[in-house]
């Protein structure tokens, strides 16, 4: 911990599990501590793990070094969260027989 600041540097995989882990983590810390978590080294997320992340970022926790991939992930699942859930899906592209 420096400056008042902890980092946790992600890397490899994350999925709903590992973040239910950094979610007692994160709350396992003293008050006053400002949680920045760094994705440079993160390669491949689900669903759960991108919108747990959003919930991290909107609660005051610093995402660092996102992959394209993923910020452009969390900021649609933010987008439907203000929309309030309601998801638009892609138009089937099963080639029709």
């Amino acid at each position: 911990m420096a400056n008042g600041k902890v980092v946790y540097i992600l890397s490899g995989r994350m999925d709903a599990e590992q973040a239910a882990g950094l979610e007692k983590l994160f709350r396992d810390e003293p008050g006053g501590i400002q949680i920045v978590v760094d994705l440079k080294d993160l390669t491949l997320v689900d669903r759960d793990a991108v919108q747990f992340l959003e919930r991290c970022e909107a609660g005051g926790i610093e995402l660092r070094n996102s992959p394209p991939y993923i910020r452009v992930w969390i900021d649609g699942e933010r987008g439907c969260a203000r929309l309030g859930g309601e998801h638009r899906s892609l138009p089937d592209a099963t080639p029709e027989e």
